[in-house]
């Protein structure tokens, strides 16, 4: 039976991706990279291509999977509701500046549209936001048929469920459908989360990327102050600009 929460939890990693598949040879280490960064390796990498996505670090990737998801979504939302701005981006390269002590990040209420508490519901979002990082992942137009086969081949080698497979692949086949992905949001918050797990999906540096996230936001109809927290959010807890 298809378990989207715990394909999740093993497409980003961190302690959710640790359970009874989470063990590895050869392409299969969901948790490799640095620091055992989210979307490091296994199938993130194998759908990103040639790019390394972002890793998550601290306390996002002690939640891992959905929880870390929805606790960045959370916080971002929180700050927007409470007229907070945006914090700056931090600059780049700053090496002789020592780093700040990580923020400590809390997991989203239970029973909240970011933290469901029936798992019914967990299986609902954890579809949704899957459903949105393949789609980001394809923004760029470089899933195409070719890639489509290597990255079948590849995913042959990982520890995952037929059911599992199967829902990748018919995603991947999927023609790229950014109204199918926004209209999954039933709430607010929801759409939060989407938008959260679309840029945690790719590392922004084409036009086409842009562009893409450009039009979510839109399609789910998110205020441009939330979207700065919510990119502000997923930065902080990458170290990569949003």
């Amino acid at each position: 039976m298809f378990d989207a929460k715990r394909l999740l939890d093993q497409f980003m990693g961190g302690q959710g991706g640790q359970g009874g598949q989470g063990g590895s040879s050869g392409g299969g280490d969901f948790l490799r990279g640095a620091g055992g960064g989210a979307l490091a390796g296994g199938l993130a990498a194998i759908l990103l291509g040639t790019k390394t996505g972002r890793k998550l670090g601290g306390e996002a990737l002690k939640l891992g999977g959905m929880a870390a998801v929805g606790a960045l979504a959370y916080k971002a939302y929180r700050d927007w509701q409470a007229g907070k701005q945006p914090a700056p981006a931090a600059p780049q390269q700053q090496p002789q500046q020592p780093q700040q002590a990580p923020v400590p990040m809390l997991p989203a209420p239970s029973g909240t549209p970011f933290n469901p508490s029936t798992p019914s519901e967990q299986q609902t979002l954890a579809r949704h936001l899957l459903r949105a990082m393949i789609a980001a992942a394809k923004a760029d137009g470089h899933v195409d048929a070719q890639e489509q086969a290597r990255i079948f081949a590849e995913m042959d080698k990982l520890p995952l469920a037929a059911d599992d497979k199967a829902f990748v692949m018919d995603e991947l086949r999927a023609k790229l459908d950014i109204d199918a992905v926004a209209s999954a949001a039933s709430t607010p918050e929801e759409a939060a989360e989407i938008y959260t797990a679309s840029l945690l999906a790719i590392d922004v540096d084409n036009a086409a990327e842009r562009g893409y996230l450009g039009m979510l936001a839109a399609r789910l109809k998110l205020d441009d102050a939330l979207v700065a927290h919510l990119q502000q959010s997923v930065a902080a807890a990458t170290g990569r600009p949003a």
